[in-house]
């Protein structure tokens, strides 16, 4: 397919999560008629989350390519994730893209990723084009909103062409959008006004083409059949089957390599092409050893394009082999070896981790304890074994001084509930910038606190505000590192020896606290099975049965009454665990344990 880079548009979709880009791309692909009209993905909801957690969570987690044809234009789709945690993903592939599409939800506005975003993307020199979306929406203020996205214009442009940008209107569910605030969004409409807009206001990719192939590596593929793809935008020349390349490796090392294959995107599909040309992107197979932020450039004139530089992860965890008593009953792989493996093939594509080795474990590093526990939860669906420690923060030093991170964080939560907010975020010692009340009467309170006051906090403030809490934050900057911060979590029930929990056991269990663990399980000695009323630990026996007599009474024969056991999800038990803790991750179990099993030795550490 011959194609003029002039009829080549690249676009980043970016927004806050939840403000509908992957919804808005679902309609592009549509009516752009790239699939058959009975082909499944005709009936399908965000076709580009295509991750079992992206389904699960509802969250954009790896940026994606697409690509549709309009009239004789070629548009590179780039789908990118609205979290703050996965900000890695954005920052690698802004770089393939002339424009972007700003999505802001008409009830919501402007939020903290979108600030996050959009400055990424200004900074790079993108054209934007902003949507308003969600306009059927019952609350929604599109007047308020496009003052809010004025504001945020004026406070991040680079320069002054960027404070002139052309806004749109639309339903993206319904597949619809407006030039205009329609009067009834119920009118038909199609996406058209989108197509033109991107055809009109993303420049065309400025490129060599007479000059020799050179490519930044932004992202990798894989598939059983082709092995490894390496997916970039051509920056000059052109790449065809069987060329000669030369990978330029961070350090300058040059290796040798030849393509096998040139694919592009077509809607969620690959499709094989005699050339690709500057400007497009393309995936390319044969190239192995190469990894992303490598250049890939014409054999006779390897030349390298800047190494792309991401922000510096600010949350560490420890993950290492499974040491409990249970190790090897529920999981394939248990070794620290096959961890490690594992953790090095992430590496590859994961460009905001980072991974060191310590002792028999690693510390790996990443952007949020989001970021760090969708990995824990796809290492474990493959079928690991492994033990996790609490998160804890990552500081550096400068001119002798230990930084740590800092967080702002944005919380609206109805009037009822302020108090509660305030001394949760009081006892964390987070420092209050504002509070005023919004157009939906909320309650909004912005804070600036430490990134490790953060950990845990979440659940906390669901609990507190019966689930009415809307919570955001984005990274601020580094402080000098202040004093500890007290415990603020009661002491914890921890299994006294192995065995079968009974549930006798367990009712006088309940009686001492907050009960973790269900009749019948196993659990083992130094495992934690509940919390604890007061501040301290306290070891019991939930295995012991009733024992037998031949005495009867009007209650002894009577059905044991339990409370439903406190079943934690991932997140939740990261959040729980104190340092002197590990959480026991298998494909099966997420078991709460004591970093030192046996007692004697544990009331020694503590000593």
């Amino acid at each position: 397919m011959e194609q003029d880079p002039s009829k080549i548009r690249n676009i980043a979709i970016i927004a806050h999560v939840d403000h509908g880009k992957t919804t808005l791309v679902d309609g592009l692909l549509k009516q752009s008629h790239t699939f058959r009209d009975n082909q499944a993905e005709m009936e399908q909801d965000l076709i580009m989350d295509s991750g079992d957690q992206e389904r699960e969570r509802g969250i954009t987690i790896t940026a994606k390519i697409t690509a549709v044809q309009h009239d004789d234009y070629r548009i590179n789709i780039i789908d990118t994730p609205g979290h703050a945690d996965f900000s890695g993903e954005v920052e690698r592939t802004l770089n393939m893209a002339d424009g972007c599409i700003l999505i802001v939800d008409a009830q919501e506005g402007p939020m903290p990723q979108t600030k996050f975003v959009l400055s990424k993307a200004l900074a790079l020199e993108l054209k934007p084009i902003v949507i308003i979306n969600k306009i059927d929406k019952p609350a929604s203020r599109i007047k308020e909103v496009e003052d809010e996205l004025a504001d945020l214009f004026l406070e991040l442009a680079v320069h002054e062409d960027q404070l002139h940008y052309p806004v749109y209107y639309a339903v993206g569910r319904a597949g619809k959008a407006w030039d205009t605030p329609p009067t009834d969004p119920e009118a038909d409409a199609s996406l058209e006004t989108i197509f033109k807009a991107i055809i009109e206001h993303v420049p065309a990719p400025k490129v060599e083409l007479n000059k020799p192939f050179q490519m930044l590596v932004t992202a990798l593929g894989r598939d059983n059949f082709k092995g490894k793809y390496a997916i970039g935008r051509i920056s000059r020349g052109g790449i065809k089957p069987a060329d000669s390349v030369a990978v330029i490796k961070r350090d300058g090392t040059i290796i040798k390599g030849k393509v096998n294959e040139v694919f592009m995107s077509r809607g969620v599909s690959r499709m094989e092409v005699s050339e690709g040309i500057a400007g497009d992107i393309v995936q390319l197979t044969g190239i192995n050893d190469v990894k992303i932020g490598e250049t890939i450039a014409d054999a006779e004139n390897p030349e390298a394009l800047p190494a792309m530089e991401v922000e510096a992860p600010t949350i560490r965890i420890y993950l290492g082999p499974n040491t409990s008593p249970f190790k090897g009953l529920e999981g394939d792989f248990n070794t620290g070896r096959q961890l490690e493996e594992r953790l090095n093939r992430e590496l590859e594509t994961n460009i905001g981790l980072r991974v060191e080795s310590s002792g028999i474990g690693f510390l790996v590093s990443g952007r949020g304890e989001l970021h760090l526990s969708v990995l824990i939860e796809a290492i474990r669906r493959e079928g690991y074994e492994f033990e996790v420690g609490r998160p804890q923060v990552v500081t550096h030093e400068e001119n002798g001084v230990t930084m740590e991170p800092v967080e702002e964080v944005i919380i609206e939560v109805p009037a009822e509930h302020v108090g509660a907010v305030q001394m949760e975020l009081g006892a964390r010692r987070a420092n209050q910038k504002e509070q005023f009340t919004t157009s939906q009467g909320l309650t909004k309170l912005i804070y600036t606190m430490p990134t490790r006051a953060l950990i845990g906090m979440r659940n906390q403030l669901l609990t507190k505000t019966k689930g009415t809490v809307i919570m955001n934050s984005l990274n601020d900057g580094y402080q000098p590192i202040g004093s500890a911060l007290q415990q603020l979590r009661n002491g914890v029930l921890i299994a006294f020896e192995n065995g079968i929990a009974t549930p006798y056991s367990l009712s006088n269990a309940e009686e001492r606290g907050e009960v973790f663990i269900e009749p019948a399980q196993k659990v083992y000695a130094g495992q934690i099975v509940g919390l604890n009323k007061r501040q301290e630990d306290m070891e019991i026996n939930i295995c012991k049965a009733k024992q037998l007599t031949n005495m009867r009474s009007s209650s002894s024969d009577g059905v044991v009454q339990l409370t439903p056991a406190t079943i934690f999800s991932l997140e939740e038990c990261l959040d729980f665990i104190e340092n002197d803790e590990l959480l026991e991750v298998t494909p099966k179990s997420l078991r709460l344990r004591k970093k030192e099993l046996d007692p004697i030795k544990r009331k020694r550490l503590v000593k």
